[in-house]
């Protein structure tokens, strides 16, 4: 049996090729901001009205695949078309909503992929910091700020800090200024 040596100049064209399409493919694969609203994609929103259909296609011509009827809740971005927003929920289901029923408020669900377990929510932004309330999953919290992995955020009854992992509604690490 014959062993094929491979072209040491073959591979340098394929290094070469490859090395391109990364430089070219690279700015691509970054937060795009070229889409209709110009603001980075995916980035999370609220809900702004208690009734908000979610579409299969993005125009009122496309059937409703469901309802949300809570407003406040958040929701992440992740394709633009138009005037039409393709969101992503806490339980990864996907839609199209018009935009104008979006807003830039953040807000976050408390561990919503748990049902029992219960969140410290902390007096500083600290794993030791005093505990001034437990909440229960699904709480929606509105996010005064994040920073170091911790998310200030508050409600009807309540005011801390949470660990960022505990939300849906925020990115992990991402910073968010009060």
């Amino acid at each position: 049996m014959a062993r094929v040596m491979p072209n040491v100049r073959s591979y340098m064209k394929l290094l070469a090729v490859l090395g391109l399409a990364s430089l070219i493919l690279a700015p691509a694969m970054a937060q795009d901001t070229s889409n209709p609203s110009g603001l980075p994609l995916p980035r999370f929103v609220s809900l702004k009205s208690d009734r908000v259909n979610v579409r299969v296609g993005p125009s009122r011509d496309h059937d409703i695949a469901w309802t949300f009827v809570r407003s406040g809740l958040p929701v992440e971005i992740i394709q633009e078309f138009e005037n039409w927003r393709h969101i992503r929920d806490w339980e990864g289901k996907q839609g199209w909503v018009f935009h104008s029923l979006l807003s830039g408020r953040r807000t976050a669900l408390v561990t919503p992929w748990e049902r029992n377990d219960r969140t410290p929510l902390r007096a500083r932004s600290r794993s030791d910091a005093d505990i001034v309330a437990e909440l229960e999953p699904f709480v929606l919290a509105s996010i005064s700020g994040c920073v170091g992995g911790w998310c200030r955020v508050n409600g009807e009854n309540f005011d801390g800090w949470l660990d960022q992992t505990r939300l849906f509604g925020v990115y992990p690490d991402e910073l968010i200024e009060e």
